[in-house]
């Protein structure tokens, strides 16, 4: 869908009792954003279809966002129709990668965070899936080949690979998972933190929400030990700490292939290639400290 379309679409939702402004809102890899301002106030809109290449199917986007509201860790969602939903708006600043690690931040984030686990499931209703990021890796290669994707050649040893950390990072808590724990789904209104974007929800371990917090906004190696422990109530170390590591290097691989899967499938305007040499570098660089631990 594009702009065009989707904006006509937002117009004609039977919500807004008037004129209405919309405004795009940037920073989306897999969906079209607007804020809506109208006589009945102000709102966001999220228009995405299904991406089964990506896991991402609405019905559990939405199932999760009301659940995760009903917890009081998200905005509310206001109306739903398949590949649209409209939220309440937050009047608040979206957090980027300096803000993760910033003093005074993790201790607001990490209870956020341990509230997404524990609490969501108590409200969570219907179907749900689970996000285990093994079989997604071995879903991204099967696709990657099936394109004659230009970074084949990589795959072999992305398999290989997974198949070691997946060895390695169990046995397996099992918590609600937002896995998706990028700088701009987190927002600050000044008194309080909310988590948003739910595409990725599913149940999944602890470790890998942890190994994305990390790795997706560079933590340092000091701030990711605090994270840790303030998650675990208890310092990090031995196998619990090599089980973490494992599955942050899974964490990256995984976003690396999310990204060239991206580039061949994708129609938004994102900078995929770049991304995906970004990421490339970052899992590289984790897995060689992994070996070396």
């Amino acid at each position: 869908m594009d702009n065009a379309q989707a904006l006509a679409r937002i117009n004609a939702l039977p919500l807004w009792g008037g004129p209405i402004d919309i405004e795009p809102l940037g920073g989306g890899r897999t969906n079209l954003n607007f804020t809506v301002t109208g006589q009945t106030g102000k709102f966001v809109v999220r228009i995405g279809e299904d991406i089964p290449e990506h896991h991402v199917m609405r019905f559990n986007e939405l199932a999760a966002s009301r659940a995760a509201h009903a917890a009081g860790l998200s905005p509310g969602v206001v109306h739903a129709q398949p590949g649209l939903s409209v939220l309440q708006f937050i009047k608040a600043k979206t957090l980027d990668e300096p803000d993760i690690g910033a003093p005074g931040m993790l201790e607001r984030i990490v209870p956020l965070v341990r509230r997404c686990h524990h609490d969501i499931p108590v409200h969570l209703r219907g179907p749900a899936l689970i996000f285990w990021v093994f079989h997604v890796i071995r879903d991204y290669a099967n696709t990657l080949e099936d394109g004659d994707s230009p970074h084949g050649a990589h795959l072999a040893d992305f398999r290989a690979i997974a198949e070691q950390l997946a060895a390695a990072s169990g046995p397996f808590d099992i918590v609600f998972g937002h896995n998706d724990l990028m700088a701009p789904n987190f927002l600050d209104d000044g008194n309080r933190l909310w988590l948003i974007d739910w595409d990725y929800a599913g149940y999944n371990t602890p470790l890998f929400d942890l190994g994305g917090l990390a790795s997706n906004n560079l933590l340092n190696e000091a701030q990711e030990a605090h994270m840790l422990e303030l998650y675990f109530e208890a310092p990090v170390k031995g196998d619990l700490m090599h089980r973490y590591t494992a599955m942050k290097c899974a964490s990256l691989l995984r976003e690396t292939m999310w990204s060239m899967v991206s580039e061949s499938t994708s129609s938004l305007d994102v900078d995929y290639a770049a991304y995906t040499s970004e990421n490339l570098t970052r899992f590289r660089q984790a897995h060689q400290d992994y070996l070396n631990s």
